[in-house]
């Protein structure tokens, strides 16, 4: 296990406060160091049941272009998106510092946002998405799993 580094993750677009919430719980628990939407599109209201506000902060970000502006120093953007182009989560070595942004389950991030990032997507037998909230929790219990810190 190593004490180095550090990772955020958020949703682009989220259309739901319970998948905030969520997210923000497996985020708590797996180690994250923050959490972040961007563009949000959901209404306030608490679906965070164990309180992880008190532990790490949500940031919101308005647009994209104000999210790239606010990316910590020398911390990698991996987006986490079903694409042609996407590496395979089974196979992927996390960086040890960056920030996974997720894509709203009936959107996705815009193909236009992920032109010259990393591009990650989770195994599955169907070509259905996860649940954004579980999506997240996959990824960062991948990372946890592989690297044996947060």
């Amino acid at each position: 296990m190593t004490d180095r580094g550090y990772f955020g993750i958020g949703i682009y677009h989220t259309k739901t406060a319970a998948n905030v919430g969520t997210l923000w719980r497996s985020a708590y628990i797996l180690g994250a160091g923050f959490i972040f939407t961007i563009g949000a599109r959901y209404p306030k209201q608490a679906s965070d049941t164990v309180k992880a506000y008190r532990h790490i902060p949500l940031h919101e970000y308005k647009t994209w272009p104000d999210f790239i502006d606010h990316v910590p120093y020398d911390c990698q953007v991996v987006c986490v998106e079903m694409d042609e182009r996407a590496k395979n989560l089974t196979t992927y070595v996390h960086p040890e510092r960056c920030v996974y942004v997720l894509g709203a389950e009936d959107e996705g991030i815009p193909a236009n946002l992920l032109a010259g990032k990393t591009v990650i997507q989770l195994p599955s037998v169907r070509d259905y998405c996860h649940n954004v909230a579980v999506a997240g929790a996959l990824v960062m219990q991948d990372r946890l799993t592989k690297t044996g810190a947060p």
